[in-house]
């Protein structure tokens, strides 16, 4: 008895499903880096001759985009936010907003008229 392949047996992802998956994706990626930071040995010190003093950065003040979405968690989760935690997110978000963040580099790559995503989304 030969049975017949049925493309529709396979459970599809649905548009919901997909979108969780890519911010469950978002969300832990922070986490990933930090426990493979955590991984790598670290090389003992060398004595060396201490260096040439280098002037101190000023601290990059953060754009208005980033005041207002720090403003949103603070609104949105700040009985259950340390300051320190709202500090972080301030810097996280700065780095993915602020003047050549992630924001920026990703608006820098022109694309073609040719180009698609890695997936093609079907609707039954």
């Amino acid at each position: 008895m030969k049975t017949k392949f049925d493309p529709h047996a396979f459970k599809q992802t649905s548009r919901r499903q997909f979108a969780k998956s890519v911010a469950a994706t978002l969300m832990a990626a922070p986490l990933a880096a930090s426990l493979v930071k955590a991984q790598t040995p670290t090389k003992p010190k060398e004595a060396t001759a201490p260096p040439n003093p280098q002037p101190v950065p000023t601290p990059q003040q953060p754009s208005p985009l980033v005041e207002a979405y720090t403003e949103v968690a603070r609104v949105r989760f700040g009985e259950k936010l340390t300051p320190e935690q709202l500090d972080q997110i301030k810097k996280d978000l700065n780095g993915y907003v602020g003047k050549d963040g992630t924001a920026d580099r990703l608006r820098a790559i022109k694309l073609k008229n040719g180009d698609e995503p890695d997936f093609i989304f079907g609707v039954d």
